[in-house]
């Protein structure tokens, strides 16, 4: 998938992953995606949540070598 900008928040625990997401977002323009990588595993759920609760809507996830990953739209 296309992502414009990439946050790595690998060797984060929660709830600093989302928490640098949120940062991430607020620089980028609406419609741009956001790819976020994380170790922590209750960022999976997390993700979800933060994306419902923000209007930021989550475009897919996946998991690669034990980590997570994330695409985010900025709404």
């Amino acid at each position: 998938m296309q992502f414009d900008k990439e946050f790595d928040a690998s060797g984060l625990s929660c709830p600093m992953p989302i928490v640098k997401t949120k940062k991430a977002l607020s620089g980028m323009t609406a419609g741009q995606v956001l790819r976020v990588i994380a170790t922590d595993p209750g960022s999976v759920c997390d993700m979800a949540a933060f994306a419902e609760e923000t209007g930021n809507p989550l475009l897919g996830t996946a998991e690669e070598s034990s980590r997570y990953v994330f695409f985010l739209r900025k709404g």
